[in-house]
């Protein structure tokens, strides 16, 4: 049995989708964007301060279901452009000190509100 997740402290899904699913002790977060969930809008900076973002708002995701970055077993990052894939990395890496999940990373011709990033994970409790 699948159950929706869904928190105000990361952006409200804007199409048919849910923020997270979680089924069978697994949690699937959708793609974070940085948005701020309090004005809903793009955070402006870099990509350094747009994954910052996107990590904030995936944590918040990942803490309303009960769950932590370290039950992150895969996560798909989606750039703008490859150029900013060591700043992205730099700041991703930083939720990640131990056991990494495993991960891809691609760039994509365009992301929703022309942001710079883009992050989706899976995590499983156990």
């Amino acid at each position: 049995m699948k159950k929706v997740i869904k928190t105000d402290k990361a952006p409200g899904a804007i199409g048919p989708y849910s923020q997270a699913i979680e089924a069978n002790g697994m949690l699937f977060v959708s793609g974070q964007i940085p948005v701020d969930p309090q004005t809903g809008k793009v955070v402006e900076g870099d990509v350094t301060a747009q994954t910052k973002q996107v990590m904030k708002n995936a944590e918040a995701i990942l803490t309303e279901a009960g769950y932590t970055f370290a039950n992150v077993v895969k996560s798909t990052c989606l750039l703008s452009d490859m150029a900013n894939f060591a700043a992205m990395n730099t700041v991703y890496g930083s939720y990640f000190s131990e056991n990494p999940p495993a991960r891809a990373a691609f760039a994509v011709k365009g992301l929703p509100m022309n942001v710079l990033v883009e992050i989706e994970m899976i995590a499983v409790k156990g």
